[in-house]
């Protein structure tokens, strides 16, 4: 037996030591001043792996112990570094891309059950007629009872031109509905755009994907050719982030050219950055610079950002940025405060490390890390509930710096090296989004439309633009709407 448990041992020493080696750990530590392999604890490591191996109640796969002291490596570090096996590789592409086989549905999970959000326009979901507040209590032929909105999220997608079966509960309907749905090439639209009222535009940015530039201008283009505008609303209220290099082609839309938006700092010289309003910083290939022939009036119209708690990531570095610069009135409630960059390093067999290899810093020199954005006017519509799950709250997030540990690197200071999207293109940067937060429903008020006329706060946004009173709290309004 101690023949046996030894040479498992060293089984899984070996195992181990030739993770590290694929992983760049010599690499990484010659740049540690070649600091030593800590044999000490990969011997631990190995006698622990070989105590399961030989006595755990069940026979388990070496792959599967690796792959999970992996994770306990990683999950340790921070809420946002993940290793990403082949199924969460694929669907982190498919968040940047925004695009995939499926029906259209955006849905969340309420007692147990798959309930719809709301159903994207112009895709099957659409236009078969399932609506929000719908509950899916079947897919095909399993019961949605309990499952995981993972699970069920990659049960709905698939091959577009296939063909599933979603059984729906709809209230005030006394029998379930079904649905024969033929999956399609779903676009999620990341932008979205519309006049207000004559001179007064509003632009919705829901996520920071890979079109998303591109999108915004087109959006500008189009508000534009209705006439010039005299106030906008850019909305990222519940934006979770994406992507590095387009947070800085948003913000680059509104702001002068070369003026910074960002800079990281980090321990590699790869993580430490400046990144400005110029096109070498957002473009992510070689193409036409989307941002080259907007509307001249667009770098001086009066501008409201809408914030609230789930402002998070990328959509906090525009905020930050167009604030810093005093160019926009940020509006809302404090953001969500995560204020680090996630790199997506590719180790092969379609899978990856995404590691935090940096915090970031508004052009002033704030970093947002654990405290968010306070905006310049607070307006509350009571949705964000007091309670609300923020960065500060999650375990292992990282600090805040302390005062003057950041680097002495805000506007005007040359300190950290201008970088291009190309620079960093051997691991695609992300600002990762923030974890889902459970809520209680029984606190917040139904849920509404962004931009719709329901809207307080962007009601009280579009009196800012005009000059108008702006009111605090939607419950003074509602108070001052009772009878005495």
């Amino acid at each position: 037996m101690g023949n046996g448990w030894k040479k498992a041992g060293l089984i899984g020493l070996g195992a181990v030591l030739g993770l590290l080696l694929s992983l760049n750990f010599s690499a990484m530590a010659e740049k540690e001043a070649r600091l030593p392999i800590p044999f000490d604890d990969l011997q631990l490591f190995s006698a622990v792996f070989g105590r399961i191996k030989s006595d755990y109640v069940e026979a388990v796969p070496d792959d599967k112990l690796i792959r999970e002291a992996i994770n306990g490596m990683v999950h340790g570090l921070d809420p946002h570094s993940d290793f990403l096996d082949a199924d969460a590789y694929r669907e982190l592409q498919v968040s940047t891309q925004g695009k995939f086989g499926g029906l259209g549905i955006e849905v969340g999970v309420e007692d147990g059950f798959i309930k719809v959000v709301s159903p994207i326009e112009e895709t099957p979901a659409f236009r078969a007629g399932i609506k929000a507040n719908d509950l899916i209590v079947k897919i095909d032929d399993i019961a949605t009872r309990g499952m995981a909105l993972s699970d069920a999220v990659q049960k709905m997608r698939g091959k577009p031109g296939t063909q599933i079966v979603l059984t729906v509960a709809r209230k005030d309907v006394d029998v379930p509905l079904t649905f024969t749905l033929t999956r399609e090439e779903i676009v999620v639209q990341s932008v979205k755009a519309k006049m207000l009222e004559p001179g007064y535009g509003y632009i919705r940015v829901r996520q920071f994907q890979e079109r998303t530039g591109e999108d915004l201008a087109k959006a500008i283009k189009t508000l534009y050719k209705q006439g010039d505008l005299t106030g906008l609303v850019l909305d990222v209220r519940t934006d979770p982030g994406g992507l590095l290099p387009t947070a800085v082609g948003v913000s680059a839309a509104f702001l002068p050219k070369d003026a910074l938006v960002v800079y990281t700092d980090g321990r590699t010289p790869d993580a430490r950055m400046r990144l400005s309003a110029n096109k070498d910083n957002y473009l992510r290939s070689r193409g036409d610079d989307y941002l080259k022939d907007l509307p001249p009036g667009i770098k001086t119209v009066p501008m409201v950002v809408l914030v609230d708690g789930g402002t998070a990531s990328a959509s906090e570095i525009v905020a930050g940025a167009l604030q810093d610069h005093k160019r926009a009135v940020v509006m809302g409630t404090q953001t969500f405060g995560k204020g680090s960059v996630q790199t997506i390093l590719p180790l092969g067999h379609n899978t990856g490390l995404k590691l935090t290899t940096a915090r970031y810093y508004t052009p002033n020199g704030r970093s947002i890390q654990a405290k968010g954005i306070e905006p310049d006017i607070a307006v509350d519509d009571g949705r964000d509930s007091p309670s609300r799950l923020r960065e500060a709250n999650l375990e292992h997030h990282l600090e805040v710096p302390a005062p003057g540990s950041a680097p002495a690197d805000s506007v005007g200071s040359p300190k950290a090296k201008s970088a291009s999207a190309q620079t960093t293109a051997r691991a695609a940067p992300k600002i990762d989004a923030k974890p889902a937060a459970k809520v209680d429903a029984e606190a917040l008020p139904p849920r509404f439309e962004f931009g719709a006329a329901e809207d307080f706060q962007l009601s009280q946004a579009i009196n800012q633009l005009k000059g108008l009173p702006v009111v605090a709290s939607s419950r003074a309004v509602q108070a001052e709407a009772k009878p005495q």
